[in-house]
């Protein structure tokens, strides 16, 4: 795989990390989680900066937010029992196809 796209990957599971956090901070009220929330949210920016000089800020932006929601959603279900319904899992559905569909159609690789 091509180090951008595994970079923005990255950046995914880091927005899902902080995004988590946010949960797990209560508000910035507790300490490490909010550390935490802090540097996983520094660190998927700069990721996702960097690939987007690489992959065009079309695809990168949307595939970053699309690996976001989509993780966030299944541990939100998974961690704080949110709801399982058909619909949910059908727009789940619905953010895996966009996300590979930008993927395959996002042509070569910019440069600087």
């Amino acid at each position: 795989m091509q180090m951008p796209w595994f970079c923005l990957i990255v950046a995914g599971l880091l927005e899902v990390g902080w995004a988590i956090g946010l949960k797990e901070s209560h508000g910035f009220t507790r300490l490490w989680p909010s550390v935490a929330t802090v540097v996983g949210l520094a660190a998927s920016m700069a990721l996702l900066g960097w690939s987007a000089r690489y992959i065009p800020i079309g695809t990168a932006y949307p595939v970053w937010v699309g690996i976001g929601a989509l993780g966030t959603a299944v541990l939100g279900m998974v961690l704080y029992r949110e709801p399982v319904t058909a619909a949910r899992m059908a727009c789940m559905v619905l953010l895996v196809v966009s996300i590979v569909g930008l993927k395959l159609t996002s042509g070569g690789l910019e440069t600087d």
